[in-house]
C-alpha cells in the first residue's frame, strides 16, 4: 500500500462511515471550519492564486451567516462542497462530515500488517476493480474496470483478466463507471497494451506542497502483452484516474475512444481535517501529459466517436465486427459474423441453447 498515492479511490482515501450527531455545528464552529479550509487551500491547493480568491469568498460568506441555514452537518458539508467547486472550478473538491475520519500520516512510513490486510480485503471485496471479464460474440474481449486500487493488489488481477482475453480479436475496455484510483495502477494496466520493449512515458504528476514531479511509465515486467485493436468506452461519470487511463490510450494512439466527454478532473490530492468532525479533499497536484503537455482538467477527455454512454458498447462492438468482416475471407465465418453484427445493430440478444 502506498500512503502517498494521489489518485486513490475515494473509498480508500476517505472514511465513508459519516455519522450525524444530534446537535449540528454552531454558527461559530462553521465559521471556524471555513477559516480552516481557507488556510488549507492557501497552503496546499495546486493553484495558489485560485486558493487565495476562493478562500476569501468562502470566509466572507461564512462571516455573513451564509451557511447558517444548513439544517445538519451533512447539509453544511454539501453546501460548502458546492461553493468550493463553483468558485474553484475543480471537480475533486469535496467537504465531508465524518467524526471518524483519520488523516493519513504526512510522513511516508511503511504500512502496518493490519493496514495491508485491510487494504487487501477491501480490494478483494471490490473484485480488484474488475466488474466483468467477458468474451463477447465474435470473439471480442470485454473488460469492465471500475477503479484502480493499490497496484500490489489489483495488478495480478489485471494481468489475469488480460490472460483470459489474450486470444480475442479485439478488446473493449469499459471505463464508463470508473471514478479513479492509483496512477501507478493505471500505468500498470496500460502497460499490457504495448509490445515487450516498447516503453512509454504515460503521465507525470506535479505536487505543489512537495514541489516535486513524479513520472509514470509503462512497466517492463508485465507478462501479458495485448497487441490487437482496443476500444475504450467513456461517460461523463468517468473521472480522475479513469480519465487518465482513457487519455493515456488516446495520446499514445493505442485505442479508439467511444462514448461521452469525461468528467474533467485532473488534479489529484488528499483529505485533510478541518476540525469539528469535518474534512476536505484538497487537490494538491496536477497531471502533465508528456505528449500534450497539458491534461483533461475542466475539458474532460473527448472521445474519437461521440455517442451516448448507453450506446457506447453497442457502437464499439459493431465497429469491431465491421472491421473483422472487411478482412475475413472464410465464407462460413463471414456468415456467422454477419449474423452477430445484425443482432448487435438490432439490439437482439445472442441466442442461448441449453438443449442438443
Amino acid at each position: 500500500m502506498r500512503p502517498r498515492s494521489l489518485f486513490l479511490l475515494p473509498a480508500l482515501v476517505l472514511a465513508l462511515s459519516a455519522q450525524e450527531v444530534t446537535a449540528p455545528a454552531t454558527s461559530a464552529q462553521r465559521k471556524a471550519v471555513v477559516t480552516a479550509l481557507a488556510q488549507v487551500l492557501k497552503a496546499q491547493y495546486v493553484f495558489p492564486e485560485v486558493a487565495e480568491t476562493v478562500g476569501k469568498v468562502l470566509v466572507a460568506k461564512a462571516e455573513k451567516g451564509g451557511y447558517d441555514r444548513a439544517a445538519t452537518d451533512k447539509d453544511f458539508a454539501e453546501a460548502l462542497s458546492r461553493d468550493l467547486r463553483e468558485q474553484g472550478k475543480d471537480g475533486h473538491f469535496r467537504v465531508r462530515f465524518d467524526p471518524q475520519f483519520k488523516p493519513r500520516d504526512e510522513e511516508e512510513r511503511p504500512p502496518t500488517k493490519e493496514e495491508v490486510a485491510d487494504a487487501r480485503t477491501q480490494s478483494a471485496r471490490r473484485a480488484f476493480g474488475l466488474a466483468k471479464v467477458e468474451q463477447l460474440p465474435g470473439n471480442i474481449g470485454y473488460l469492465d474496470v471500475r477503479g484502480f486500487g493499490p497496484t500490489e493488489f489489483v495488478g495480478p488481477a489485471f494481468s489475469a483478466a488480460l490472460q483470459i482475453l489474450s486470444g480475442t480479436e479485439a478488446l473493449i475496455l469499459d471505463l464508463r463507471q470508473n471514478g479513479g484510483g492509483d496512477p501507478e495502477s493505471v500505468a500498470y494496466l496500460v502497460s499490457h497494451f504495448f509490445p515487450e520493449g516498447d516503453t512509454r512515458h504515460l503521465n507525470s504528476i506535479y505536487n505543489r506542497p512537495k514541489n516535486t514531479t513524479r513520472q509514470y511509465w509503462t512497466s517492463p515486467t508485465v507478462g501479458i502483452r495485448y497487441t490487437a485493436p482496443v476500444y475504450v468506452l467513456t461517460s461523463s461519470r468517468t473521472f480522475s484516474g479513469g480519465e487518465e487511463c482513457a487519455y493515456d490510450f488516446q495520446t499514445q494512439k493505442r485505442a479508439t475512444l467511444v462514448g461521452e466527454v469525461t468528467g474533467g478532473g485532473a488534479n489529484p490530492g488528499h483529505a485533510v481535517p478541518l476540525g469539528h468532525g469535518f474534512n476536505a479533499f484538497i487537490p494538491t497536484g496536477r497531471a502533465i501529459n508528456p505528449v500534450t503537455n497539458t491534461n483533461w482538467e475542466h475539458v474532460g477527455v473527448k472521445p474519437d466517436v461521440a455517442v451516448p454512454a448507453m450506446e457506447a458498447l453497442k457502437a464499439a462492438h459493431a465497429a469491431i465486427l465491421k472491421d473483422l468482416l472487411a478482412k475475413e475471407k472464410d465464407l462460413e465465418y463471414r456468415t456467422r459474423l454477419e449474423g452477430i453484427l445484425s443482432r448487435i445493430e438490432k439490439g437482439e440478444p445472442e441466442p442461448v441453447r441449453y438443449a442438443r
